[in-house]
């Protein structure tokens, strides 16, 4: 296989792969501010460029200076066989500290105040790679502040001209919204006219800013960057499947951003899914079990709302189960055992599964496919449905459960939707019925309702999702469980251990699901020091073990998931030190 010496590290190469490329592969650092491989190559920023050398054909393959020895951009020059590429010779380490007095040159010094700080690329390579002081005594060039559209603010001065945004609403949206404004110093990124930057993938070149510029509303002077810590999660919101990381502090959800996968959603999420949390931390969320008592909705513990519950299912007739889309795969399998223990007699119902208009694609050129935004707004429809056909007994649309809810003596209804759900049809299809809901926020359901549970959120638990194109991907829980809520997998193994003549016991912290890692800079939430009663505490992968053993066709479930990437802190170059 042909090899490229870059650094003094001899890298195997495909033909076509550029320096840039084999340099990451192989962990060794090129700075960079134009270049993203998701995004064409301009080779304009110029801080990427190094000497070469490359065997020449005509003096016996000789290594020899590439044109004449002149530096070259790493981002857009080809890999050739015996090649050696050198990023710290004296002519590159002179380029890469004249590029960066250049960058600064108007860039303000606001470093304490900005959003980016920690995580800005500036910073970085201005320390490993500038001058250690400023030789510029002229006015600095200032810029306005603007606002580009309903979640991104600019700060015009600290704009390094990448044009990684511009590139972006170009080649990956298609709708252009972006451009460069005026000329020399004077350059600008700006919007046209009336177009503002609301794509549905906008909020991308928030990402993408290598400076401070391209702010995020949402996370303006909200946390410092480097007390946040990031957990890999799985796109609740919709079918896509897309990688996420969830990154929280002090048990509270910051911010959600891409993670990089090339078989899913490549470098790019859509901004429903990146704000599509807030739910999470909503006033609305139910934060104690309730129960119905003389007609009136009051606060219970979990042993109390549990054993209305098996009392509830036990005396009914006919029992119906509504299995929510948003639930993970071992969630659904639980939940199914738990009431299966308490009643045989039992229907099993697909939950709701609302779309909205039709998939819609996205050019997306340097990935080789499309970037999609689906329709269908549900993270596990095909995993709650796989569990549903392997348990057996078959089960029916949601819409027949509405149709015929008066055939049911009492009816198990989940939902954790991060929106209302529930509709007119819904509630006069339950009047009269002996229902059990278990959701994570407030509804008209939840006053009708005999025994409410609370249950947690996308943030909150771990498990898997099977996405529209079935694949199988494991997520791991972020922060602890809000208030007194519980996952769907512990209500159901708590009921499961109930209905088996067990009891529950309040676990100690650190051996339960609630407690997290907290990092210097972390504080615990405060409901880490709540210990609620639980049976076996829930975990996922063991429950997928269980599945494989119970039934052959959901082996595939443990065998073919994605294990979540590790939990971490953001990067920072903020060392972090114990006072």
């Amino acid at each position: 296989m042909p090899t490229v010496t870059i650094n003094g590290i001899e890298c195997e190469f495909t033909p076509g792969d550029l320096v840039i490329e084999v340099a990451d592969r192989n962990g060794i650092d090129i700075p960079r501010y134009c270049y993203h491989p998701g995004l064409s190559r301009p080779a304009q920023c110029r801080i990427c460029l190094a000497t070469f050398q490359a065997p020449n054909p005509r003096n016996d393959n000789k290594l020899e200076p590439m044109m004449g020895g002149k530096l070259l951009p790493t981002c857009v020059t080809e890999c050739v066989d015996g090649m050696v590429v050198e990023m710290q010779s004296k002519k590159t380490i002179a380029n890469q500290k004249a590029v960066m007095e250049f960058l600064l040159i108007n860039h303000p010094l606001d470093c304490p105040v900005c959003d980016q700080a920690g995580e800005c690329t500036l910073q970085d390579f201005s320390y490993q790679y500038g001058r250690g002081h400023s030789r510029f005594t002229d006015t600095k060039v200032v810029s306005p502040k603007k606002n580009l559209g309903d979640h991104i603010y600019m700060y015009s001065d600290r704009c390094i001209m990448c044009t990684r945004c511009v590139r972006f609403t170009e080649e990956v949206t298609g709708t252009s919204e972006l451009m460069i404004d005026s000329r020399g110093d004077k350059s600008t990124i700006d919007i046209f006219p009336g177009e503002p930057i609301n794509n549905p993938l906008a909020s991308n070149v928030i990402d993408l800013c290598p400076v401070g510029s391209l702010l995020d509303k949402d996370f303006l002077f909200a946390q410092r960057v480097w007390f946040l810590k990031r957990t890999a999660g799985i796109d609740p919101f919709t079918s896509s499947g897309d990688n996420i990381w969830v990154e929280h502090n002090q048990g509270r959800v910051y911010r959600i951003k891409p993670r990089h996968n090339m078989d899913i959603n490549t470098w790019w999420i859509t901004d429903e899914v990146r704000y599509g949390w807030k739910f999470v931390h909503s006033d609305n969320r139910l934060v104690t079990p309730t129960r119905k008592e003389h007609g009136v909705q009051v606060d219970a513990t979990w042993t109390r709302a549990y054993k209305q519950v098996i009392d509830t299912i036990r005396g009914a007739s006919k029992t119906a189960l509504v299995i929510s889309p948003t639930l993970t795969t071992e969630e659904a399998y639980l939940l199914v055992r738990a009431v299966r223990s308490m009643n045989e007699n039992i229907s099993l119902f697909l939950g709701p599964v609302p779309t909205d208009g039709e998939d819609i694609e996205y050019p997306n050129p340097q990935a080789g496919k499309a970037f999609v935004q689906r329709a269908e707004k549900v993270p596990n429809k095909n995993g709650v449905k796989r569990v549903l056909d392997a348990v057996g007994g078959g089960y029916k649309e949601f819409d027949t459960f509405v149709r015929n809810a008066s055939e049911f003596d009492a009816v198990v209804m989940t939902a954790n939707f991060p929106s209302a759900w529930v509709t007119d049809d819904l509630v006069d299809a339950l009047n009269g019925r002996k229902t059990i809901l278990i959701d994570t926020t407030q509804s008209v359901l939840c006053d009708k309702a005999d025994v409410v549970l609370p249950s947690s959120t996308f943030a909150e638990k771990s498990g898997t999702f099977e996405n529209c194109t079935n694949i199988m991907q494991h997520f791991d829980q972020a922060i602890p469980n809000q208030h007194d809520s519980k996952s769907e997998g512990q209500i159901a193994l708590d009921l499961i251990e109930l209905a088996n003549g067990g009891t529950l016991k309040e676990h100690a912290p650190g051996f339960g699901a609630q407690i997290v890692d907290e990092q210097p800079g972390q504080v615990p939430g405060a409901s880490d020091s709540i210990l609620l009663p639980r049976g076996e505490l829930y975990d996922a992968k063991t429950i997928r073990n269980r599945m494989g053993e119970d039934f052959e066709s959901l082996k595939i479930v443990g065998e073919s998931v994605q294990d979540a990437a590790p939990e971490e802190l953001v990067e920072s170059d903020m060392e972090l030190i114990e006072l």
